[in-house]
């Protein structure tokens, strides 16, 4: 356990992030959302540091105007990317000393509406590349999707290194799902930049391609656990792209009816071609999907072992989680040996 957030507080946790600085310190954060949060106006992200492979944790900093961020690390430092609140501006800081001290927000927005998790970001032809969403004033829903790229010898906090693709909303033409959200850059099998993103309440991913400056839809793929966030990842010893997704059993009767609300399994998946997705093992699991979840998982390969860290809704001596959805910890995992103890896993 990293963080404890009790439901009674009115604040949850939410947006792990999990990185390895090049010294093999692990840093983790997360955000606070809920009734009681400020998530409409500053965002609140925490940061901890490990530096014994995750036995132990300390708090390290807490950051105003931070929400649904990400880290990542470029050149020897430390980045954290996301937006300065719910539906808030893109920002993006940066520490020198392995997260402990920040420079304060740098805004590569200069208006709100952006959305995102905690995502990848990928280095392909001398730039960074990282998917996000712009999603207009009215209902939830209506999310449109992007890339943001600058140069990886640029100076990642002046707004004039940055470009934004073009805006693409969700494909009318597609006979399930509404929306998609969550999007992952991900170098795809022949070298082009894809975004993949979460398709709501459908367990099916969406694949975008970026040509030039706008981004095109190619298709939808059948991906358990798509209709939730998930960090895919490419291993160059497997020769595979991984995830750690949460898919909607058919063992439990939400899964017919609202499977993004199912996180209470987590599965390890590969694919060779991100097209064709394969269960390989079942790494948590609790039969409760409605007060029991490990989702948003954000992950990193750690030589022959995968840790990650988990938005986690799970029992506490104050009552549990408010929701499967509405979490009270952040935990961490490692899984040993992950390519080689594969587990086919029923359905």
């Amino acid at each position: 356990m990293i963080d404890h957030q009790p439901a009674s507080t009115g604040e949850y946790v939410g947006s792990p992030s999990i990185v390895i600085l090049p010294d093999g310190t692990y840093v983790t954060s997360h955000d606070l959302f809920g009734p009681k949060s400020t998530q409409s106006t500053s965002g609140v992200t925490r940061i901890f540091r490990s530096t014994d492979q995750g036995k132990s944790w300390k708090k390290v900093a807490e950051l105003q105007d931070q929400f649904w961020s990400n880290l990542f690390v470029l050149g020897g430092k430390l980045y954290l990317m996301g937006t300065s609140c719910e539906y808030g501006r893109i920002v993006i800081r940066r520490s020198l000393d392995g997260g402990i001290t920040w420079s304060p927000p740098s805004y590569l927005s200069p208006q709100p509406g952006y959305h995102t998790a905690p995502v990848p970001v990928v280095i392909k032809d001398g730039r960074v590349w990282r998917a996000m969403e712009y999603h207009p004033a009215g209902p939830w829903g209506h999310f449109q999707a992007f890339v943001i790229r600058a140069p990886a010898d640029s100076d990642l906090l002046n707004a004039k290194n940055w470009q934004m693709t073009g805006r693409l909303p969700y494909y009318a033409k597609l006979a399930v799902g509404d929306t998609w959200l969550e999007g992952n850059a991900v170098i795809g099998p022949r070298g082009s930049i894809l975004d993949i993103l979460r398709v709501n309440d459908v367990e099916k991913a969406a694949i975008l391609k970026v040509e030039g400056s706008r981004l095109k839809f190619e298709r939808l793929v059948n991906f358990p656990g798509g209709s939730k966030k998930f960090t895919i990842r490419y291993d160059k010893v497997s020769r595979k792209y991984w995830t750690l997704s949460n898919p909607a059993l058919k063992k439990y009767a939400l899964s017919r009816t609202n499977p993004a609300m199912v996180r209470n399994t987590l599965a390890l998946m590969s694919s060779k071609d991100l097209c064709h997705w394969t269960i390989d093992r079942i790494v948590l699991s609790h039969p409760d999907p409605a007060k029991f979840a490990f989702q948003y998982v954000d992950w990193q390969f750690d030589g022959p072992d995968l840790i990650a860290v988990s938005r986690t809704a799970y029992a506490d001596s104050a009552g549990g989680a408010n929701s499967a959805h509405n979490a009270n910890y952040l935990t961490f995992h490692r899984i040993p040996n992950f390519r080689s103890m594969i587990q086919r896993a029923s359905r």
